[in-house]
């Protein structure tokens, strides 16, 4: 089993690894962030694009991490630090910088979840369902985000939840927990959907988001699509930084990992793609600009739910369905951090827990009043703030050089033979060899032009 392999906790079941992985990267970037991308990129044409670059760079890379987790019996800094036989090289030294992106990723997302929930609350307490036009519902989105305690509030519920569920241990806290939040977003993505659709006007919207048209050619520029998708595409599978390392950690080697990469892909992309069939059929039936930016789902859409027909309730689901989540992603995170500490400094699951929920709970806290009583602080430039900041770090960042790492570390330090044992071993679909020149040099220069493009924009441009 490798290291810690006799003492180290173990999934229950198949299932429970292929929910637990998936919801770590079924999260706000797939209900919140694809969305209003998509919006801005042309809709269809953008999808398409999308699934390509999901399958080109997205699979193996998913792939290539889960090997290192099953094949240490180690979170993905343990990895590092195990795998490389005979090598001088002290690679788990720079692969601790990229591990750090999990907790950054914390930092910044407990505070997000914790709008989640504050709306799921306050729809059913009648609050925003009370709200009468687009002015009042801005007004209370900038009231909420402008009170200290809140913000501060929801964000220590968020760490809370998070912290309980991985105190519980593996199977009892973390894969219970997920596996009745997955199949309850579920429930509601499929209840949200056919509500949507059945709205005056949906097929544009449906037509908008799923019949591809050569217009946004002109109107957005091929160059920004493909650079937007292969973006997506890269950022909503949370790689890179180790949270779906561990989970590659806790299974058997009964199923080949590019079979299990693909079933939780096609998870993945079917929350994305149907998160889409909520949201396009709902603006174009309100005329709602769907390309209207991060703030589609707090003020755009519940200025949509509130003129509906029962709206205070699907405003209820909604945000039940984007907490769920938004919920998964932090306990597979937080499991991450957890299993690092327990396999690392050998710290018990108690203390590990402890340590690591009044560590997040302490560094999220600028984040959070980052709207409020620290909004003088504009880190990128005049209107931003410490959350923009933050997730520049992860996103722009640590998740892409961190996924490069991992390849270089397949290529040139742990070798390309013993990933393709790792990852073939079990029944299922084989990881093919002779895309071995592909991995190793292909995806390396995408990853590294993404990287540029992204630098390139925010600080050159």
């Amino acid at each position: 089993m490798g290291d810690n392999g006799s003492s180290r906790e173990t999934l229950g079941s198949r299932l429970g690894f292929i929910l637990l992985t998936a919801g770590c990267a079924i999260g706000l970037g797939n209900i919140w962030r694809f969305p209003f991308v998509t919006g801005q990129n042309g809709g269809a044409l953008f999808v398409l694009i999308y699934l390509v670059f999901l399958f080109m760079l997205g699979f193996p890379v998913m792939v290539m991490e889960l090997s290192l987790g099953r094949a240490s019996r180690r979170n993905l800094y343990g990895a590092y630090k195990t795998l490389p036989k005979g090598s001088s090289f002290k690679w788990h030294w720079p692969g601790a910088v990229f591990f750090t992106g999990s907790a950054f990723l914390m930092i910044f997302y407990t505070t997000v979840t914790g709008w989640m929930i504050a709306y799921a609350v306050n729809y059913l307490n009648g609050s925003v369902a009370a709200l009468g036009n687009e002015k009042e519902i801005i007004g209370y989105f900038n009231g909420f985000l402008a009170s200290p305690g809140r913000n501060v509030g929801y964000m220590l519920l968020t760490v809370l939840i998070g912290s309980v569920t991985c105190y519980l241990g593996l199977q009892k806290g973390v894969e219970r927990i997920t596996k009745l939040m997955m199949a309850g977003l579920f429930l509601l993505l499929l209840g949200l959907c056919i509500r949507s659709c059945t709205l005056p006007g949906a097929s544009a919207g449906l037509s908008f988001y799923l019949k591809p048209s050569l217009e946004p050619l002109e109107t957005v520029g091929l160059f920004n699509i493909i650079v937007a998708a292969l973006g997506q595409a890269f950022f909503t599978l949370s790689l890179g930084v180790g949270s779906i390392a561990i989970f590659g950690s806790y299974i058997d080697r009964d199923h080949s990992l590019a079979k299990e990469s693909l079933v939780i892909i096609a998870l993945d992309t079917i929350v994305a793609i149907l998160a889409g069939v909520i949201i396009f059929p709902a603006c174009f039936s309100y005329g709602v600009d769907a390309g209207s930016g991060p703030g589609l789902v707090f003020i755009s859409l519940p200025n949509v739910f509130n003129h509906m027909p029962g709206g205070r309730w699907w405003g209820v689901l909604f945000f039940l369905f984007l907490s769920s989540a938004a919920l998964t992603t932090v306990i597979a995170v937080f499991e991450n951090l957890i299993a690092f500490m327990i396999d690392e400094w050998r710290l018990s699951r108690r203390k590990a827990v402890l340590l690591n929920g009044v560590g997040i709970g302490v560094l999220s806290l600028p984040c959070a009043l980052g709207y409020n009583l620290l909004k003088w602080i504009e880190p990128l430039g005049k209107g931003s703030t410490i959350l923009d900041l933050e997730d520049y770090i992860v996103s722009d960042n640590l998740l892409p050089l961190g996924s490069l790492y991992i390849v270089l570390f397949i290529a040139a330090g742990w070798g390309w033979k013993n990933f393709i044992a790792e990852a073939n071993s079990g029944h299922g679909v084989k990881f093919p060899g002779w895309v071995r020149v592909y991995v190793c040099w292909i995806i390396p220069l995408l990853i590294f032009g993404l990287f540029a493009i992204g630098f390139y924009r925010r600080w050159l441009q």
